[in-house]
């Protein structure tokens, strides 16, 4: 039985924060030998489960021949293919897996959840000496080792903080390639790829995940044109829900349109091919960025300092309204219907060529 997203977060709120008063607290055991057996629990989107991906790895160097069970959601589950290495990938919308991990004894247990308190009651049920966790709220109580949480992080550091109860330090350098394609994937990038026989292309993915997000067709288009003339392959990006976007982007022979197209992995490898990606707040320019390839990110509603990928071959575009970012989460719908990824085509233009001309450098 898997259980959506927004009924999760339903129930988050009926029950959570009872649950998380009623539960006993933990405390700190008087004995912590060196962990060998992990859960790390991450719900949420695919954005978060990439970002999280460096910390897992970091954990598997930490403590060598470890074994780390994660449990994650179905709508992002398959970004942790991109982290080799891994026990096993349960999901949290699954009542049979989530009694599965339940019943498996573990020595340390990581929530990655940010606020809600459903995986902090999860945590605390789960069978093992210690658990961690953000404290942003009463579900702090619910853990071992309670973890300060804070907005001015980006948040690839953010999940490194979980860590540091064992000893485990941040990279020095957050913008390095951190994901691997699994077996198939490029081949099934090639197949995709084929009808542009090989030419330098750029992605753009013009979907968004709420509309406060959404730039406009007319804005991407005036970009894909803009690249065309220059004489840069445009291929479209995304899942079904960016299908007919794609395919009004695509008329006339503007852009390869890919979206609906072959499943997360394949699109992922797409990416590490395109020598630059176009996109808003969302889990395929985490997915591009954490492939080593060069991004042009858009900005409203939520925090570029805390989401937008860091280092010098990703450029970010904000809002220019005085009210952005107005939720550094991009969840809170706009009351105004203002609409604040208002960046100029023509300069998201120039900004996609310098990078182009940098990735195509001898």
């Amino acid at each position: 039985m898997a259980l959506k997203a927004t009924l999760l977060k339903r129930l988050d709120a009926a029950v959570g924060p009872l649950l998380t008063r009623l539960l006993p607290k933990m405390g700190l055991p008087d004995s912590l030998p060196s962990p060998l057996r992990f859960l790390v629990i991450r719900p949420g989107g695919i954005g978060d489960a990439v970002l999280l991906i460096p910390a897992l790895r970091a954990l598997q160097e930490a403590f060598p021949g470890c074994s780390i069970d994660l449990l994650a959601e179905s709508r992002n589950a398959a970004a942790f293919q991109m982290c080799p290495g891994l026990n096993r990938v349960l999901r949290y919308d699954s009542l049979p897996q989530v009694a599965t991990v339940l019943r498996t004894p573990y020595d340390v247990v990581i929530d990655s959840e940010q606020w809600y308190r459903l995986s902090a009651v999860l945590a605390r049920l789960v069978r093992s000496r210690r658990s961690i966790g953000f404290c942003t709220n009463d579900r702090g109580r619910l853990f071992t080792d309670p973890v300060p949480y804070t907005l001015d992080d980006y948040e690839l550091l953010s999940f490194f903080r979980l860590l540091a109860p064992l000893g485990v330090q941040p990279p020095r350098d957050t913008s390095a390639p951190f994901l691997k394609l699994p077996a198939g994937a490029k081949e099934g990038a090639r197949r995709l790829l084929a009808p542009l026989e090989g030419k330098f292309f750029v992605a753009v993915f013009p979907g968004a995940s709420i509309p406060e997000k959404q730039w406009g067709e007319d804005n991407f288009r005036q970009v894909a044109e803009g690249l065309v003339a220059a004489g840069i392959a445009v291929v479209v990006v995304g899942g079904d829900d960016a299908r007919a976007v794609g395919e009004r982007l695509a008329r006339g022979g503007v852009a390869l349109n890919l979206a609906g197209k072959g499943g997360l992995m394949e699109s992922a490898a797409v990416l590490a091919e395109a020598g630059v990606l176009l996109s808003g707040d969302s889990g395929l320019l985490h997915i591009a960025a954490g492939l080593g390839t060069a991004t042009v990110s858009l900005f409203g509603p939520s925090d570029a300092e805390k989401w937008a990928p860091k280092g010098e071959r990703h450029i970010k575009f904000t809002s220019s309204l005085s009210c952005a970012p107005c939720s550094r989460y991009g969840t809170i719908r706009c009351s105004d219907g203002a609409c604040c990824l208002d960046a100029v085509p023509s300069e998201v233009t120039a900004a996609m060529l310098r990078l182009c001309e940098k990735d195509r450098r001898p």
